[in-house]
């Protein structure tokens, strides 16, 4: 044994529960009250231990003294064999020399509400997710084991009630999606039945819904992998907080293997993607994002509700929607830089709203306002100064002044749940191609992108602390800047041959170089179609003027605003 090291102290023993008749110190029979002979517990002295398989093997062990100094002799039974015990009352003192408390009897239950309780560091958002983990999975898995018998075995079994649980939801997720076709098909043939319609056929669709609505009720929540990595990680922290307490003398979730967690990117709706979607009403990821020519269309449908500017500066600023929401007015610079500063949030869990720093040190920023959006919420401030004014006229009610840009009628800021829901129904109204509000988001990563502009300044417009995570999650190209670059290496490269370029109309050639100039100068205006022509003429081997298409369209002069949707004079009216 190597010098230093504390000497093994301990015993091992076998003892049983059996009984006998219990005698005073003259070895006299005791009795009872009622007459019957007393009897006590034969312990090691049951003649019956004399048998191998009879009784069971304990151990104790001689401990440290305590800070109080007094004497710690641990005890413990149950062993099958005198080995087990030994190897356990080993473990027990090698663990009380490594500093962990072995007689602790707090409960992983006690310590995981405590360790939550002492986290004052954490967002509110965050320790509530903390607290959520550790009522509704932890406990139920190991809250009444006690901290000194925890060990990797239970984490790996909840990570696997995971695994069960996730693919008994599948099932009831795919009997949905089933159904979904289902009821769809069925009220399509209804619907086709003309102005006459087959009650038969009614009757189908109304038990496809019937179906429809059975399997939605089932239990169909997927934990994830990014969920399962945080509850990894949740669990991490806690047992290095009771490593340090002397509780435990390892942390039990390393070598835990967990399905891989990649994060999702955004999908661009394409026309495949919306045929596939029409047809089976699945949507093909859990972040979509809509093309140049979508989300106009939607900005141009909802130009007059309440909520225009709003969604104006989700789609082309692209913060968060807690940051757009959270944003006050003196924090806005709409005289003179047309600027607004992302100091602080509005975060809820759904039944509670409150106010919040950003979600990172980066999230902490001043985003410039395009001239659009500038000009919008220069209208909004109007309004909503109209609106005060009209309150407490015909209300006669104090109207709120809780400083936010976007707001009520009645002042109050809006709950960030009531804005994704009119979103929602806005898509639905207009049955649009379906993305959630925080998909903007994504919406203006891509368009920023494609307009040109540089990852790092994307980084900053959105307020990401890394590099690649804007990189790999928040710059889905579209299609038609894909095509474009697929086209720029074989428009420079010069050819002996006019054959070697594919056999298409001229115009469908110099239209895909036009295309591939325009994403990688854009603002180039009336110089694109007579570059292209260049190239083309280069390729060809022909005069650059028999390449430039009669009536090429001259680009639109770029004063005010680019869409033109809405000046600041033309007011701005609820959708019905």
């Amino acid at each position: 044994m190597a010098k230093g090291k504390p000497v093994f102290k301990g015993s091992t023993y076998r003892r049983c529960g059996c009984k006998g008749p219990a005698t005073d110190d003259a070895g006299k029979p005791e009795f009872a009250a009622d007459g019957q002979p007393k009897l006590r517990v034969l312990g090691d002295s049951c003649p019956e231990l004399r048998k191998r398989d009879h009784g069971s093997w304990y151990y104790y062990v001689e401990l440290p003294p305590g800070p109080d100094g007094k004497r710690r002799r641990p005890r413990k039974g149950g062993f099958v064999s005198k080995t087990k015990a030994e190897e356990e009352a080993t473990k027990l003192w090698l663990l009380a020399h490594d500093g962990v408390d072995v007689l602790s009897d707090e409960t992983v239950e006690d310590f995981l509400r405590r360790y939550h309780a002492e986290r004052t560091d954490l967002k509110r958002s965050t320790h509530n997710d903390y607290g959520d983990y550790i009522e509704r999975v932890y406990i139920p898995y190991f809250g009444k084991l006690k901290m000194r018998d925890m060990s990797i075995a239970p984490v790996k079994a909840m990570f696997r009630g995971i695994a069960e649980q996730n693919a008994v939801h599948k099932k009831n997720q795919d009997a949905a999606d089933a159904a979904l076709v289902a009821e769809r098909a069925a009220h399509a043939a209804w619907k086709a039945g003309g102005p006459r319609k087959d009650p038969a056929l009614r009757a189908t669709w109304k038990a496809a819904q019937a179906e429809l609505k059975a399997a939605r009720a089932k239990p169909r929540y997927i934990t994830g992998p990014g969920t399962q990595l945080k509850l990894k990680n949740t669990l991490s922290g806690a047992f290095k907080a009771a490593m340090a307490e002397g509780l435990i003398a390892e942390n039990f979730t390393v070598g835990i293997v967990l399905p891989k967690y990649i994060r999702p990117k955004p999908l661009v709706w394409t026309a495949a993607r919306e045929k596939a979607y029409r047809e089976t009403g699945k949507i093909p990821g859990p972040v979509m994002v809509w093309t140049p020519e979508q989300a106009g269309h939607f900005l141009d449908l909802v130009t007059g509700h309440r909520l225009y500017p709003f969604f104006h500066l989700m789609a082309f600023r692209g913060p968060r929607r807690g940051e757009a929401l959270g944003l006050g007015w003196a924090e806005t610079d709409l005289e003179v830089h047309g600027t607004i500063n992302i100091i602080e949030q509005l975060v809820t869990d759904s039944v509670e709203v409150w106010e919040d720093t950003p979600k990172s040190e980066s999230g902490d920023r001043t985003i410039t306002l395009d001239s659009e959006t500038w000009r919008l919420l220069l209208a909004w401030r109007q309004r909503q100064q109209a609106e005060r004014e009209e309150w407490e006229r015909e209300e006669a009610k104090a109207w709120t002044n809780s400083g936010k840009v976007f707001t009520q009628e009645d002042g109050t800021p809006y709950h960030p749940d009531t804005v994704s829901q009119i979103f929602d129904r806005l898509i639905e109204k207009y049955d649009l191609l379906p993305i959630n509000l925080k998909d903007l988001r994504a919406l203006a990563a891509s368009l920023s992108l494609a307009a040109g502009l540089a990852m790092k300044a994307i980084q900053a417009l959105l307020g990401h602390s890394s590099y690649n995570l804007t990189a790999n999650t928040y710059t889905a190209l579209m299609p038609q800047f894909d095509r474009a670059n697929a086209e720029a290496p074989l428009a420079v490269v010069p050819r002996a041959s006019t054959t070697a370029l594919p056999e298409a109309s001229g115009d469908e050639v110099l239209n895909s170089v036009m295309e591939m100039l325009r994403a990688l100068a854009p603002g180039s205006g009336t110089l694109i179609p007579k570059v292209a022509a260049s190239i083309v003429a280069v390729v060809r081997g022909t005069d650059p003027t028999d390449e430039q298409p009669a009536g090429t369209p001259e680009a639109a002069p770029t004063t005010g605003s680019a869409s033109g949707r809405i000046p600041p004079s033309v007011p701005m009216e609820d959708v019905a």
